[in-house]
């Protein structure tokens, strides 16, 4: 468990031990790499603006010792975690709507990667990568960000990963269905035996389950996403990001059956998920089921579109984050 206040302090933590030894020691690498862990663990517990302020902080710090670090070791240890940090970075950008931040914070962490030699690293980012692009439906550079970690990545449960996080969305737009089925099929395959990853780097069935049920809404059989998309809700905590995302998502397939009945889980999802934990992938598809519900006069369908008009942005005009 972590607390507001608690973040800070693993920060504190970092500093305190740079102040004796300002170049690192394979002590601070150690406690470097504990500072991510606890960021990647706790994602999902903090605002994203929050949780990126503390993030870009201790990165701060990190190249401030490898500026002046004279053992080779330590420095590529230290880089290494500065290369976490900045996929961290990345993702916390895509969920405040920031995606030009998103990509030159990956393109870094995907730099560091390769040069440190870190093949979980270079994976998850090429899959971090990929899931950017296919936000803006740039499906082909998805692909080749997916085969990138595909190739660089370890196997198992990091493979999986990369064929549903990253692959999987892209071939859906493409609206190949048949490799949608066969990607599909090798993942489900590999997560019968795999021991599940938790945090923000990790990978578990209700994560891949979420990505199946999207790939199957784009592909437009909506009783197979809103099937998949109920076993991913069943599998989260309620009112976590996941479990929003996944209820968005089964919202979708709802629409076309009952607009009414898609309003009130979308107006179920705000109620109990703050403004300011938002994120904006979720504020994407509740943007997509208000435009599929632009003819549709039902109370509950009124009720969110005045909500959805007065939520605010994750990022104000004046540059200030607002989640």
């Amino acid at each position: 468990m972590t607390t507001a206040s608690g973040m800070p302090a693993i920060r504190e933590s970092l500093q305190l031990a740079l102040l004796d030894a300002p170049g690192g020691t394979p002590a601070v690498a150690a406690l470097a790499k504990a500072a991510v862990e606890h960021y990647a663990l706790n994602y999902s517990k903090h605002p994203p603006a929050l949780l990126l302020d503390e993030v870009h902080r201790s990165r701060r710090l990190l190249a401030v010792a490898v500026a002046v670090c004279t053992d080779e070791q330590v420095g590529t240890a230290l880089r290494t975690q500065i290369g976490w940090l900045s996929a961290l970075l990345g993702n916390l950008c895509h969920h405040l709507a920031d995606e030009t931040g998103a990509r030159t914070h990956l393109t870094l962490a995907l730099d560091i990667g390769e040069r440190t030699g870190e093949p979980s690293l270079t994976g998850w980012v090429s899959g971090a990568l990929a899931m950017v692009a296919n936000s803006r439906r740039d499906w082909q550079h998805a692909l080749d960000h997916a085969s990138h970690g595909l190739a660089h990545a370890p196997g198992g449960l990091r493979r999986a990963q990369l064929l549903g996080w990253a692959q999987l969305p892209a071939l859906a737009g493409m609206g190949d269905a048949d490799q949608v089925d066969a990607v599909l099929a090798e993942a489900d395959r590999i997560l019968e035996t795999a021991v599940e990853m938790p945090g923000r780097f990790g990978y578990d069935l209700a994560e891949h389950r979420l990505h199946a049920a999207e790939a199957n809404l784009t592909l437009r059989r909506y009783d197979r996403a809103a099937r998949i998309a109920l076993e991913s809700i069943a599998a989260k905590a309620e009112n976590t990001p996941g479990w929003a995302a996944a209820s968005l998502v089964l919202a979708l397939a709802e629409v076309h059956e009952g607009p009414d009945a898609a309003a009130l889980r979308a107006l179920d999802v705000l109620d109990r998920i703050p403004a300011a934990r938002l994120r904006a992938t979720a504020r994407s598809r509740l943007a997509r089921l208000e435009r599929q519900l632009s003819t549709v006069d039902a109370a509950p369908v009124l009720d969110l579109r005045e909500r959805l008009r007065l939520l605010p942005a994750p990022i104000g005009e004046d540059g200030v984050a607002t989640a």
